[in-house]
């Protein structure tokens, strides 16, 4: 049986924002039910690397959220938002 390669969430912060550390909280309380099928990784927006990316992407606001380098919140969801879309992949 072959296995899957982990989905890879991105999230775009910064450390002066206060909905990043809300929603980085409810992503390490929520991720360890779905197991080693996320991969987390966390980009901090006003870095100079990360303004690229954000632009690129048309992020323009923090905290953002893409799976699979979709884009699918803009802001910090609700725990139930969060755990349906998760379990939808």
């Amino acid at each position: 049986m072959v296995e899957k390669p982990p989905i890879i969430i991105e999230m775009f912060y910064t450390l002066t924002c206060p909905n990043c550390r809300v929603m980085k909280r409810m992503l390490d309380e929520v991720l360890p039910q779905f197991n080693d099928r996320f991969v987390l990784k966390k980009s901090m927006a006003n870095s100079p690397i990360g303004m690229v990316r954000t632009m690129r992407l048309g992020i323009h606001a923090v905290p953002a959220l893409l799976i699979e380098k979709q884009i699918v919140f803009k802001s910090v969801p609700t725990r139930e938002e969060l755990v349906n879309k998760l379990s939808s992949y």
